[in-house]
């Protein structure tokens, strides 16, 4: 025997907002278990690309196919980043052993250079030493000058060297050519290390053409590691 709905009722169901039903339904998680007939009954119009309603149940399941194909885009994901990062590491692992190999500073910025160049698709990069007898030692390499800390236009840098901390993104004209004076206009992003502590040092630039390549957003935990090994091999 179908029950029918009174006056009553309706203004009963009237006053519910979609709080209370939802808060109800939370706290009675076995309700559609309980009225297994209302859940055929209950119809989810328009939600399907040709118009015709789904039941709750066959609603239910489409949200959980789509729950499943979101956590294997995921998983997918973290698997990408997990063979990405598998890869800068055996890459960080090479740079290491060429320079504990390496017997002197030009053979040192030898295994540098090939290793940003091959590894890390650094095209074009700029390694700044403040000390100039380090230089000299190393004698005149592409991708290597000698900068005195007195430079004024270090300034640019002041707040890099003293967070430490790589930093990614895009740089002024003026800073872009100082690092860069045959190729400044063609950088459009740029990715930059300090050297030792407070950037005692020097400083690593690796420019890229692409706006995005080094973004604020990227980590660098890995520019980091970078940054102290060539400031160790430098010495």
């Amino acid at each position: 025997m179908t029950s029918k709905v009174t006056s009553n009722d309706k203004k009963s169901i009237a006053s519910l907002d979609d709080s209370a039903v939802v808060a109800y339904l939370r706290a009675h998680p076995d309700f559609f278990e309980q009225h297994e007939s209302l859940v055929e009954e209950l119809k989810l119009p328009h939600l399907r690309s040709d118009g015709h309603t789904v039941s709750l149940v066959e609603r239910q399941v489409e949200v959980l196919r789509e729950r499943a194909r979101e956590h294997d885009v995921k998983f997918r994901e973290l698997i990408d980043i997990g063979h990405a990062n598998d890869g800068i590491a055996e890459k960080m692992h090479r740079l290491s052993l060429g320079l504990i190999h390496a017997r002197d500073p030009l053979t040192r910025f030898g295994v540098i250079e090939r290793s940003l160049r091959d590894d890390f698709a650094a095209g074009t990069f700029v390694i700044l030493l403040h000390d100039a007898p380090r230089v000299h030692a190393i004698g005149a390499v592409r991708g290597l000058r000698h900068v005195d800390k007195s430079d004024e236009n270090l300034r640019a840098f002041e707040s890099l060297y003293h967070s430490g901390k790589p930093r990614c993104g895009q740089l002024r004209d003026a800073a872009k050519n100082f690092l860069f004076p045959a190729a400044g206009n063609e950088i459009g992003s740029i990715a930059l290390v300090a050297l030792g502590a407070g950037g005692e040092q020097g400083l690593l630039a690796i420019g890229s053409p692409d706006l995005d390549r080094f973004n604020p957003t990227m980590g660098t935990e890995y520019l980091a590691r970078i940054g102290e090994m060539i400031a160790m091999a430098l010495v």
